[in-house]
C-alpha cells in the first residue's frame, strides 16, 4: 500500500540557516502523527512542505503517491486538508463560515473565483456539523470567536474528503475556551477509525487529542526521534526535546500534561 506521506531524506536551508535537516518521516494510511519540538525546530516548515506549499533543499517528498517536481500541485492539494492558524487572517471577514468551508473545494478564497452548486452548499454544510457548527453557517466569519473561527478552518479542510489531513498548530491564538473546544473538535477526527491520516503539529502537550498513534520529535532542524505514542510519547524524551526536566501525565480522558520538575 502507498504511504499516504513520505518524505525522505528533507533538507531546507533558507538565508544559509539550515532549519531541517535530513528529516524522514512516513505516514501510512491508518495513522495519526503528532510532531512536537519547541518554538524554531522547523515543525512549520516540514509540515509546509508535507502540504507541497514549500520545496525542500535536498530530499524528496511524496503525498499520495505523487512526488514533489512530477506532479500538478495545485490539483494534488485538493486532496490534502490543510489547517494552519494563521490562516484566518488571509479571510476576507465579511464571507460567511459556509463560504469559508465551500470555497475549499477549489483551494479558493472568494465564491466568485468559480461556480458553486447546491451539492457543495450542501457538503460545507456537513462538514460545519461535523465540527458541531453547523448554526454558524450564515455568521460572517470576522464575527466569530477565535476558537468558532478555527473550528470553521477545520471544516474547511474536510470539505473535499481529503486523503490526509495536515494541522500545523491550529490553537496557536486561542483562549483556554477556544483551545478546549477546537480539541474537542480534533478528537472527532482522531477518535475515528474511518477517518483521513492525520499530521499535527504543535508544541503544547495539552492540546494533544486523544487517538494520536505516532510522534516525531524534532530538535534543532533534527528528528530526535520517532514512533509509537505509547513507546516513544515519554517524560526522557519530551524533557530532552525541550532542554528541561519535565514530568509527563496522561490522563484519563486520554489527554496529557506536563510540567516542569
Amino acid at each position: 500500500m502507498v504511504a499516504a506521506l513520505e518524505l525522505s531524506k528533507i533538507s531546507f536551508v533558507r538565508d544559509g540557516r539550515t532549519i531541517l535537516d535530513s528529516v524522514s518521516l512516513t505516514v501510512e494510511a491508518d495513522q495519526r502523527w503528532l510532531v512536537l519540538g519547541a518554538n524554531g525546530s522547523g515543525k512549520t516548515t516540514l509540515v509546509r512542505i508535507a502540504a507541497m506549499y514549500e520545496h525542500p533543499t535536498y530530499g524528496s517528498v511524496s503525498v499520495l503517491g505523487q512526488t514533489l517536481g512530477t506532479t500538478d500541485v495545485r490539483t494534488l492539494r485538493q486532496r490534502i486538508g490543510y489547517v494552519s492558524a494563521s490562516f484566518a487572517s488571509e479571510l476576507r471577514p465579511a464571507l460567511i463560515a459556509l463560504d469559508v468551508v465551500m470555497t475549499a473545494k477549489n483551494a479558493a478564497l472568494e465564491t466568485w473565483w468559480h461556480q458553486y452548486d447546491e451539492a457543495d452548499a450542501q457538503q460545507a454544510q456537513r462538514c460545519l456539523d461535523r465540527m458541531r457548527i453547523g448554526h454558524l453557517a450564515h455568521r460572517t466569519f470576522g464575527t466569530l470567536s477565535s476558537g468558532e473561527q478555527q473550528r470553521v478552518l477545520l471544516a474547511r479542510s474536510l470539505m473535499n474528503n481529503p486523503s490526509i489531513v495536515l494541522m500545523d498548530e491550529p490553537s496557536a491564538r486561542l483562549d483556554l475556551g477556544g483551545r478546549e473546544q477546537l480539541v474537542e473538535a480534533l478528537s472527532e477526527l482522531t477518535l475515528d477509525a474511518s477517518a483521513a491520516p492525520l499530521v499535527l503539529v504543535t508544541h503544547h502537550v495539552d492540546e494533544i487529542p486523544p487517538g494520536m498513534t505516532h510522534v516525531l520529535f524534532l530538535k534543532d532542524g533534527k528528528a530526535m526521534t520517532r514512533g509509537t505514542i505509547t513507546e516513544c510519547f515519554t517524560a526522557e524524551n519530551l524533557s530532552e526535546c525541550f532542554s528541561m526536566s519535565l514530568h509527563l501525565q496522561q490522563r484519563d480522558n486520554g489527554r496529557y500534561s506536563a510540567w516542569a520538575q
